[in-house]
């Protein structure tokens, strides 16, 4: 007992005492932020007023394809103050949607329209919005962003280049579906096009939204696939409007109902392929696009990895290019509202003076300074952060799993980033894992969170990663800014040989709140790695890459160990000195994601993560500045004072497994308590009861969560589980009314 009591009052001293530790040699230091928020009136910039008084809209213009189908599009125009339609020719700013332009045009249809339009055509813009191909009023059968209509994406804007009532130079403007559809658009460069403005769009349709790690996106693909099916029967006044409806509901139904059976079957839409790759804009478009770009995305968007793909991308060929990342969900993404708190201005302001230099070619010697190329919301301090780039002076900082986790609120492991104590852990299927977290609202585009249904589940992940198992490190001692792509590398085995491992990265507060900041998923049959196409950080894979082919599929044999890189997607976070950085595994995502029904039965087996020195399972995250090699140091100076504070102590051996009378250091081997908490410290071996703990690393239990998972019967073995799991809580005093 002495022992233990020294070697934690030293440890304690060690940790509050201030850290002289510095970056370590080649390290660099975070882009200056300046004290005053850089902001559109730094140069004096101001938006301009407007010209015009009102506007109106010519409906179903007819647009010709080169293959005959004919395309229908809404032309919105500026009144004069005498009630005249503006007649002289005016630049056109191009939205084509899968939604329906009526839709989109309703007050109803705003939250997926992005800004309104009415901003810039009072200010001398015209405003095209085209129904796709085989949605809407437009002929044709819907291709899912297929070649087809890749090309129509071109002709769109060459069309609108041409008529008598534009000047020629076309920008183009719009989220989601209207943002990839953008990039088809420039990938191809159009005579005519000027500029774009992509609002939360997709990189690789396969892993950005299709599947994650390998598993069908159940939570977001038919959601979406109902949505453009369902607008596709907006009534159009267009004399081709019946033939159109009915073309949409035989073609578009049937199409959609047959990619969604093929993937759940296991057929080829479950890997990805050449259905895929024709699909993917930075593939296809992304490395032929030469017109300026102003990107917005959402750090809890449904395209989290894929837009900050295609900024970076057009960064390095030199494109002209810009990005605000804010957390917004998909929809939040989508119409904007949020983007004012930024600090530049409101999306619309912010299109205005992108267009008005690139489109009509306006002086603006001051957009380059007031509009940093890369604004980010920082997750844990709730500041704005505004960079020359996205990765750039990053360094690599690997936290190792060390110890074992049990599910289902037992042991928590450790994160360290000293030596390791040897451990395994498992993770039991639990199929409602997932559901009470931010997953959920995320991969249901933030519907959720147009009526607050998911805000305690979104505040506070503790109870789903009750669901896994976790790792965490002690107090930070320092600030750990975080970003960019991560990876878990985790050494794993299945008694099926195959499953998902489900991975959350989370911020844990000193009141015990999980905060979770990103996530990732990896199928462990999937997990055949490409090192030439995955990003490298000081020699270190910080974002791997997987073919995801069928031929790549390869189902371990029960027990075998192999490393699995998880693909975590990219944040921008901090974790504050006296918060825990925290790592969970769960082997179901639901309702975000689901095996293909030929393989689900390699999902219901149980999954082990081993940490030992052959097989050293580690989180690698991006960090700004030298706060990974601080941490480093500051935890191998408490671990050298540990010993050397053992070594002058109490020489009895302290209590061993099974004794029931405590917990000890006992030569670098956790010894566990008798009810199974062990140690959150970043020493190995060093164990704090759950009293000495405060929450012991789990966090209170939201309410709302509580009731979801009460209610929710998926399988009589989840239900069991998860209300053992709330009265165990309960009776630690944990839970909270």
């Amino acid at each position: 007992m002495i022992r233990l009591t020294t070697a934690a009052l030293v440890a304690a001293a060690v940790l509050i005492a201030p850290s002289s530790a510095t970056a370590a040699p080649g390290g660099s230091s975070p882009t200056t932020v300046s004290a005053e928020p850089v902001g559109p009136t730094t140069s004096g910039w101001q938006p301009r007023p407007e010209e015009y008084p009102s506007t109106t809209v010519e409906t179903d213009l007819a647009i010709p394809t080169s293959d005959g189908t004919v395309l229908l599009a809404d032309l919105k125009r500026p009144v004069d103050a005498g009630g005249e339609v503006v007649d002289a020719p005016l630049p056109v700013v191009v939205t084509i949607t899968a939604y329906s332009k009526t839709a989109i045009g309703s007050t109803a249809g705003a939250v997926i329209a992005g800004a309104s339009p009415d901003y810039l055509v009072q200010r001398g813009y015209l405003q095209l919005t085209v129904d796709a191909r085989g949605t809407g009023g437009s002929g044709g059968t819907w291709q899912v962003f297929g070649e087809r209509e890749q090309l129509d994406a071109k002709e769109i804007v060459e069309w609108a280049a041409q008529q008598p009532w534009s000047d020629g130079s076309v920008a183009m403007s719009g989220p989601s579906y209207m943002g990839i559809s953008q990039l088809f658009a420039a990938g191809q460069n159009p005579q005519g096009l000027k500029a774009i403005s992509p609002q939360v769009p997709t990189a690789e349709v396969y892993r950005d939204v299709v599947a994650s790690g390998g598993q069908l996106d159940t939570g977001f693909m038919p959601l979406w696939l109902g949505l453009v099916n369902l607008t596709g029967l907006v009534p159009s006044t267009s004399p081709q409007a019946v033939e159109n409806l009915l073309t949409h509901l035989v073609g578009n139904g049937a199409s959609s109902i047959q990619l969604l059976l093929d993937a759940a079957t296991g057929g080829p839409q479950a890997y990805d392929g050449e259905f895929y790759e024709a699909r993917s804009t930075i593939d296809r478009s992304v490395p032929n696009i030469d017109v300026p770009t102003f990107l917005i995305g959402g750090e809890y968007d449904l395209f989290q990895r894929g837009t900050p793909l295609v900024y970076q991308a057009l960064r390095e060929r030199g494109v002209p290019v810009k990005m605000i990342l804010g957390p917004w969900d998909h929809l939040q993404g989508s119409n904007g509202e949020g983007v004012p708190d930024a600090g530049l201005g409101t999306l619309s302001e912010l299109q205005l003076r992108w267009f008005d230099h690139y489109v009509k070619g306006l002086p603006d010697p001051g957009l380059d300074t007031d509009l940093p190329s890369f604004t980010y919301y920082e997750i844990g301090s709730d500041t704005w952060q505004y960079r020359d780039s996205y990765l750039s002076d990053q360094t690599a900082a690997s936290f190792k799993l060390s110890g074992t986790s049990t599910t289902l609120g037992g042991a928590n492991g450790q994160l360290t980033q000293g030596e390791v104590v040897d451990g395994s852990s498992q993770i039991l299927p639990i199929p409602v894992a997932g559901l009470c977290s931010r997953s959920t609202s995320q991969w249901t585009a933030g519907v959720l969170n147009l009526i607050g249904a998911w805000d305690a589940c979104n505040r506070n992940a503790g109870l789903n990663d009750a669901t896994g198992v976790v790792f965490e490190t002690a107090p930070l001692t320092s600030d750990l800014n975080i970003l960019g792509p991560l990876n878990a590398r985790l050494y794993t085995s299945s008694t099926t040989g195959d499953g998902l491992l489900s991975v959350s990265v989370s911020r844990v507060t000193p009141d015990g709140v999980v905060d979770r900041l990103t996530g990732g998923w990896q199928v462990i049959s999937l997990a055949e790695l490409d090192e030439s196409r995955s990003v490298v950080l000081d020699g270190e894979i910080i974002q791997p890459w997987h073919p995801y082919t069928q031929e790549s599929r390869r189902v371990l044999d029960p027990g075998e160990i192999v490393p699995v890189d998880v693909e975590v997607f990219p944040t921008g976070a901090v974790v504050n000195a006296g918060e825990r950085l925290r790592i969970s595994v769960q082997s179901f995502d639901t309702p975000h994601l689901l095996s293909p029904l030929t393989h689900l039965a390699g999902q219901l087996g149980v999954i082990t993560i081993h940490n030992d020195a052959d097989h050293p399972s580690r989180l690698t995250v991006p960090t700004l500045g030298a706060s990974g090699a601080e941490n480093a140091r500051a935890e191998a100076a408490v671990l050298e004072d540990v010993r050397s504070a053992l070594a002058s102590a109490d020489t009895g051996i302290g209590p061993g497994p099974g004794t029931g009378t405590g917990t000890g250091y006992d030569g670098g081997e956790v010894v566990d308590s008798p009810d199974g908490d062990t140690s959150t410290s970043f020493v190995p071996g060093l164990v704090e009861t759950a009293a000495a703990a405060g929450t012991g690393g789990s966090g209170a239990m939201p309410p709302a969560g509580v009731l979801i998972l009460g209610t929710l019967a998926i399988g009589a073995v989840a239900i069991g589980a998860v209300t053992a799991l709330r009265f165990r809580i309960v009776a630690r005093g944990r839970l909270r009314p």
